[in-house]
């Protein structure tokens, strides 16, 4: 089984940095004018999971809440240096609204403010 997280956004470039220089992950590959999309996948090569973000001239229509989550597992070295880098950056966490979250893991919001987790695993 292979898995993708689709997401349209205004912001592909930001979310790009966010998840490649704060989480680590890689670009695997991008496309442009795809049926009038440009998009970017992002993820470990290794893994058969990646997550896709894609512009084109319809704006997104997002309502996330505070359980719509991206929870990331590292080993704990390194979720404190991803939670550290993005400290240092100006990404501070927020409170999770499912009580879990907050006793096992870090929860930051993206670009388009969605909220991810940093936990060990």
């Amino acid at each position: 089984m292979k898995l993708r997280i689709a997401r349209h956004t205004n912001s592909l470039m930001p979310l790009i940095y966010f998840y490649t220089e704060f989480l680590g992950l890689q670009v695997l590959g991008t496309f442009e004018g795809h049926e009038g999309y440009d998009g970017a996948f992002l993820g470990t090569p290794s893994e058969n999971w990646h997550l896709e973000f894609t512009v084109s001239d319809e704006q997104p229509d997002h309502h996330p809440d505070n359980d719509d989550l991206l929870v990331f597992y590292f080993e704990a070295e390194k979720a404190e240096a991803i939670t550290a880098r993005l400290r240092n950056a100006g990404h501070l966490p927020v409170a999770a609204k499912n009580p879990y979250w907050n006793k096992n893991g870090v929860t930051f919001t993206d670009p388009d403010g969605f909220m991810l987790v940093v936990a060990v695993g």
